[in-house]
């Protein structure tokens, strides 16, 4: 017997905490154990009271580390997404509900920081999941480099028009311009300097690339009963799913010419969708993981809000922005131009954007989609909801 946790938690608290690389003025759990009290003050709940935690891509923060620091009564549960990646940035959702609604713990935080300081640079962490000897071989030692690869491929075998990109990039800017908290505001693109900029790895210029950040946020989970009596508006998680296909992941990485360009999403669409019982056409506001502005494209096709046909109607800069775009991403400026805490800035957003609090409002927003990492050997995706 199959138990649907749809509607059943809700996100009842947000801390998030960012930094320039290298500026943060607190080591790396210090940031933590203020994001995870932001949080906590948010919904109105006492930080000693958590009971559980739940992070991804190698977080190095372990709780029982951070007990001492929040006063935590009593540790009941304790658990990790498997992969450096950003991947499981959606499954630690369907984790920490398991744990609320099997009665293991009561109130969650699923977090994530990083500080350069203490943890090093990201990129070479996640490597560490990423290569193998035969992409070593040849010299493939970066991110960018595997992502640029299978961005060609979307562009050359499915025929995906390049341009696509610059108009989700402009849209992030667009965003990020428009929040006080994002390393961008002010600023929109400046489509001479995106398009002239320096080369990371072909096709990817400077401003397709995500860049670190210092910095750590905490979101705390409860249950949707206990979530009615806390401060603030609850917001449900209505689904999630994680998993990979047959022959997808960087451990074959190139053997289906069809399965390497996309962003990995396809396996788990349709659980995602048929949890929540709603379909892509559904959706109010997309916060998109985009380590790269291909894989950002990939991941809104594998998701269904376009295909590889139509991807240059659907994906327009009018209709990608709020308040008046029909599919609005990354409200925040996302990984690209909010900033980038291995992609926590989009679940925060994706929570912020159906309470009312997002810098650009969707209005009568009540469903949010949280796609993971794009290109991880194991992805997730959620989706969240308000009455």
């Amino acid at each position: 017997m199959t138990t649907s946790l749809s509607g059943k938690t809700a996100i009842a608290g947000v801390g998030y905490r960012q930094y320039k690389r290298g500026t943060a003025p607190w080591p790396e759990r210090g940031v933590l154990v203020r994001a995870i009290v932001d949080a906590c003050e948010d919904a109105g709940l006492d930080p000693a009271d958590v009971d559980g935690f739940v992070s991804y891509g190698d977080d190095k923060n372990e709780p029982v580390r951070l007990m001492p620091d929040l006063g935590t009564k009593e540790l009941n549960w304790s658990t990790q997404v498997w992969g450096g990646g950003g991947g499981g940035i959606a499954a630690t959702f369907g984790i920490a509900a398991s744990a609320i609604l099997t009665g293991q713990a009561k109130a969650v935080v699923i977090f994530r920081a990083l500080a350069e300081g203490n943890s090093g640079r990201l990129s070479a962490a996640v490597m560490a999941h990423h290569l193998n000897d035969h992409m070593v071989g040849v010299g493939m030692v970066a991110p960018a480099q595997v992502c640029a690869m299978r961005a060609q491929r979307l562009f050359e075998y499915h025929g995906v028009p390049h341009s696509v990109c610059e108009e989700l990039v402009r849209a992030s800017y667009y965003h990020g311009s428009r929040n006080p908290d994002a390393i961008s505001y002010g600023k929109e693109l400046d489509l001479e300097a995106f398009r002239t900029g320096r080369w990371i790895a072909e096709p990817f210029r400077l401003f397709d690339c995500s860049r670190e950040n210092d910095g750590a946020g905490a979101l705390l989970m409860v249950s949707a009963e206990m979530a009615r009596d806390l401060k603030k508006t609850p917001v449900k998680l209505l689904s999630v799913a994680q998993g990979s296909e047959k022959g997808w992941g960087d451990l074959i990485e190139n053997d289906r010419a069809d399965l390497y360009p996309t962003a990995g999403f396809r396996a788990i669409r349709d659980k995602l969708y048929g949890m929540a019982g709603l379909t892509p056409a559904d959706i109010d506001v997309v916060q998109l993981y985009e380590n790269f502005s291909a894989q950002g494209v990939a991941s809104l096709i594998d998701h269904g809000f376009c295909s590889y046909e139509n991807v240059a109607e659907v994906l327009r800069f009018e209709n990608l922005i709020a308040p008046s775009g029909g599919l609005p991403v990354n409200t925040s400026g996302g990984n690209l131009a909010h900033g980038f805490v291995h992609g926590f800035v989009t679940a925060v957003e994706a929570i912020r954007c159906l309470r009312g609090e997002s810098p650009n409002l969707v209005p009568g927003a009540k469903t949010s989609l949280l796609a993971g990492g794009p290109g991880s050997p194991t992805i997730s995706s959620a989706i969240f909801g308000v009455d």
